[in-house]
């Protein structure tokens, strides 16, 4: 590598306290191991997550069983039976993006990700950003996810009491606030302590609902080889095949829904300083994961097609009625009394989902505290579990906020907020594409291997999001996109885009006047690979 004379002030832990919370900026190096010499350990439990445990926890972040109940509909909505050639479609960028991910952390295993990546490639000013679209879009998240939790807590609870009174309850916004503050409690409690605990709860959880998903397949596949289907639907060839969609804009669509079923791998690269072999498994966990994911994404996918057809009535999957829950709505005709096992899956996907999403903008804060881009604050790791205690409780905290405020003011502004979610995975994935090409520069055309994986799969996969990215941003702008609220006659999803982009850079602004030794490039200076590993 070459360094710019600014990396003799690197941050990193003094030798003499290898697990120190609040380690000094010196001019020592701790290397992460197998790393760039630019980068320094910061205290996390080196080697406690393997290969296993970091697919499981990859998984259950984007939780499979919680996406797809809510986006199995409105996809169908937009393209019909193609709903299997859109999920193929959007898996694309993703696997694209994260082979430039694996290169990036093979090269730099740092748990900032985005954030250091960014700043190495493009300098500190774009790497802040970055690693701001990282915690904006987690947080928005962790929010979201506490309260579908709350949903199918209650939804479980009348099932299995046989009271739809139960359900009702989370309409209360009382109830429905504290239990959300119960569940955020839970995880945080959990997130804190370390990640043994964290694998362990995850592969109970994750376990559970990949069963019950693929059960609900099977059972689906049955009923349509025995007759017993709601409306038996031929699977063809054409449901793979995205030409047959129509229109672009309804491709568009579609794949803007992908983005948020597949996103959440990448809490296998922010692991990366915990995890065995730190610049090799934590890559090769995230494209196994993408590749699970859509997997099972596509086996249920068309068990629900098969079954239930793409009609208005009953259970069909273009009703509108259905379409928030589909799940909900087909275990009953598919599982028949073993229905609210499907509820269960749900919940117990959102929560997994809820207590491994601490992950990504934990690691992410302290890596911006570790280098000196956010007060030393957020450097401090526990010293009993080494994790990144007072990191995971700010996130916690700014979730729980989030949540009970915007549940007070209005669903809608929850729902749009969630909506514009695709816009931040797009800004901060696709600045991470672009850090790998760039970074990589000069090294693209020494091996067939480098040109396809440092420079065309990641800058594809970072084009297709920067498209993706300014269409929505466009499209946004209409009043009627997402649930169709606005501001003088501007869309409030194009509204919230860019009020979250714009806070990121005031907050930026004043880090600079507070911190500016970050922004001068004296704690992570920028730096291209000038070797092959």
């Amino acid at each position: 590598m070459t360094h710019d004379p600014a990396n003799q002030h690197l941050a990193h832990e003094a030798h003499s306290q290898p697990h120190a919370p609040n380690a000094p900026l010196t001019t020592a190096s701790a290397t992460v191991d197998g790393g760039d010499p630019g980068l320094s350990k910061k205290g996390l439990s080196a080697g406690s997550v393997g290969l296993i445990g970091a697919i499981v926890i990859g998984i259950s972040c984007i939780a499979p069983a919680y996406t797809l109940t809510g986006a199995l509909g409105p996809t169908v909505a937009e393209v019909g039976t193609q709903l299997p050639a859109i999920f193929l479609l959007g898996f694309i960028p993703m696997l694209l993006v994260a082979f430039g991910y694996r290169e990036l952390n093979s090269a730099m295993p740092d748990s900032g990700t985005s954030f250091t990546w960014a700043t190495r490639a493009f300098g500190p000013w774009v790497g802040w950003m970055a690693g701001w679209g990282l915690i904006a879009a987690t947080v928005v998240v962790l929010s979201n996810l506490a309260g579908i939790a709350v949903e199918f807590f209650y939804l479980a609870l009348a099932q299995a009491f046989n009271n739809p009174d139960i359900a009702n309850l989370v309409g209360n916004p009382f109830v429905n606030v504290a239990t959300c503050l119960v569940f955020i409690l839970g995880a945080t409690f959990i997130s804190y302590r370390d990640m043994q605990t964290t694998q362990k709860l995850q592969y109970w959880l994750v376990g559970f609902q990949l069963l019950v998903m693929i059960g609900f397949g099977v059972a689906a596949f049955w009923h349509v080889a025995n007759g017993t289907a709601f409306d038996p639907t031929q699977i063809e060839l054409s449901w793979f095949n995205p030409l047959e969609v129509g229109s672009f804009s309804a491709i568009v669509a579609g794949l803007s829904v992908s983005l948020f079923v597949f996103w959440g791998w990448d809490v296998t690269l922010t692991m990366n300083e915990e995890t065995k072999g730190s610049n090799s498994t934590p890559g090769r966990a995230a494209t196994l994961t993408v590749t699970i994911v859509v997997a099972i994404y596509l086996f249920v996918a068309m068990g629900a097609l098969a079954f239930a057809g793409t009609g208005e009535a009953g259970v069909g999957l273009g009703n509108p009625a259905i379409q928030e829950n589909a799940f909900f709505y087909l275990a009953g005709p598919i599982l028949g009394p073993l229905a609210i096992l499907m509820s269960i899956a749900v919940l117990s996907s959102s929560a997994a989902s809820l207590q491994s999403t601490f992950v990504s903008p934990a690691r992410t804060l302290l890596a911006m505290g570790h280098y000196g881009a956010l007060p030393k604050q957020f450097s401090k790791v526990s010293p009993r579990f080494f994790t990144p205690g007072y990191a995971t409780v700010v996130s916690a905290i700014v979730a729980a906020v989030f949540y009970t405020v915007m549940r007070f003011v209005s669903e809608d502004v929850l729902w749009d907020t969630i909506t514009t979610l695709g816009m931040m995975i797009c800004f901060y994935y696709g600045l991470t594409a672009f850090a790998c090409v760039w970074y990589f520069r000069k090294t693209w055309f020494r091996s067939g291997r480098n040109v396809f994986f440092r420079l065309v799969a990641p800058l594809v996969g970072g084009l297709i999001l920067a498209v993706l990215f300014f269409t929505t941003l466009i499209d946004s702008m209409d009043p009627a996109y997402g649930s169709g609220s606005n501001i003088g006659g501007v869309g409030l999803v194009f509204i919230l885009g860019v009020v979250i982009l714009l806070a990121g850079v005031v907050v930026m602004i004043w880090q600079r006047i507070k911190r500016p030794e970050f922004f001068r490039s004296e704690h992570l200076a920028r730096g291209v690979a000038d070797r092959d590993s």
